[in-house]
């Protein structure tokens, strides 16, 4: 026996030694989680709060139940059928007084206006005529201020106002929206674009994705097979980019892309073209800058896990008969798979965030869904709008990774 072990056998009053293992693990662990701490707290704080805050605001909005209270309050009971009673219309007068009096109007008016556009002028003007209403009956008087208070529509809204969640952002992310008797329809055709958006946004990233892992498999490919001297040179050539800003990046090619640019210039200099042709503010400005942009992202993955393949694996299936092609094929490319999968994985996420890229070098109908997050949040103020498409994008995306890891499993991926 070792002197511990006696020890512990000779004192009855000594801890056993599996708890003082188990105490010494804590410690560990305990360590290790206050190392990790800080990282953890930049984490939750720049990243896990504010996506949660962006799901949030994209089902929530109480505008109308905390600036109009009465109001709210009195359509509890309402059956959406008729108009509301004298009652309703008394709470909404009291509201409208108060409003006024605090300047809310505003507020009441740009919630209403999201889903009647030119509502908010009329609450204004309502607002304003009955802070000099002074007795009732308030429901002739507040339809001859204005008839936006006869409209079953108008009242529905009221009503669906009165619960601190809803479902509007959310549809009218899709093309949809609540008709005049709160059922949901279909966005009219002038103002459904968001179905478009998406599905542009997803051929955008799928289209960059593919050009990224043509251009980048050759180039991981001859990086691995180069003396180590000339593949340092030239990888020093591949991430150089990541030297200048994303912005300069996009920049330079606005200049090389347009009519009298550098490149319209050298294939008319080659006679390939007679006239400068429209590379840029289109699709074709889109997909070459974001390409640009991403090979490096697509090419690495790629390379790391072709650096792990040992060439003794394509000299075997030469010294067994294989052709040059074969052997690559059956036997080099499949083990480069999880390095395609990884590469191809990451461009396609970052593709589908993308915003400054598609501003500057596309044209109206290659805006992405955060080209409309940025506008309706910069511009339009329109909060919940823009965090429903987030949340979307966002859904959309794990769902991807979802399937990712399904059918080729991310456990599988080996970063070298």
């Amino acid at each position: 026996m070792t002197t511990t072990a006696i020890q512990i056998a000779g004192n009855p009053n000594s801890v056993p030694l599996r708890i003082q293992l188990q105490r010494i693990e804590r410690r560990r662990q305990l360590r290790a989680f206050i190392l990790v701490l800080p990282l953890l707290l930049f984490i939750m704080t720049a990243f896990v709060f504010p996506l949660g805050r962006m799901m949030f605001n994209a089902i929530h909005d109480d505008t109308l139940l905390a600036l109009m209270p009465r109001t709210s309050a009195a359509l509890s009971t309402w059956n959406g059928q008729d108009l509301p009673d004298e009652g309703v219309y008394a709470a909404l007068a009291e509201d409208l007084k108060q409003a006024w009096a605090d300047k809310a109007m505003g507020a009441i008016g740009k919630r209403m206006n999201y889903e009647l556009p030119g509502a908010a002028g009329q609450v204004t003007s309502s607002a304003r005529k009955a802070s000099t209403l002074s007795a009732g009956p308030y429901k002739e008087a507040l339809i001859a201020i204005n008839p936006l208070w006869g409209r079953q529509d108008v009242w529905n809204l009221l009503k669906r106002g009165s619960s601190a969640y809803t479902a509007y952002y959310l549809l009218r992310s899709i093309d949809y929206q609540y008709g005049p008797d709160s059922h949901i329809v279909a966005s009219p055709p002038e103002t459904s674009i968001f179905r478009d958006t998406f599905l542009r946004t997803l051929g955008i990233s799928i289209g960059v994705t593919a050009a990224t892992l043509l251009l980048g498999f050759p180039v991981a490919y001859l990086l691995a097979k180069l003396p180590p001297r000339s593949s340092n040179l030239l990888m020093i050539m591949v991430v150089l980019p990541f030297w200048t800003s994303l912005l300069v990046r996009t920049t330079a090619w606005v200049v090389l892309l347009q009519r009298h640019g550098l490149v319209n210039d050298m294939l008319m200099t080659l006679h390939i073209i007679s006239q400068p042709a429209e590379l840029i503010f289109n699709r074709i400005g889109t997909l070459v800058a974001m390409t640009h942009i991403q090979l490096p992202f697509t090419l690495l993955p790629i390379y790391s896990v072709m650096k792990t393949i040992s060439p003794s694996h394509v000299r075997a299936a030469r010294s067994l008969g294989a052709g040059p092609f074969y052997a690559f094929w059956k036997v080099y490319f499949p083990q480069t798979l999880p390095g395609i999968a990884a590469g191809g994985l990451l461009t396609f996420i970052l593709c589908l965030g993308y915003y400054i890229t598609p501003a500057l070098v596309g044209g109206p109908n290659d805006q992405m869904v955060a080209y409309f997050v940025a506008h309706y949040t910069n511009e339009e103020l329109n909060w919940g709008l823009a965090s429903a498409l987030g949340a979307i994008l966002l859904t959309a995306t794990l769902l991807l990774y979802y399937i990712f890891n399904k059918l080729v499993g991310v456990d599988r991926i080996n970063m070298g």
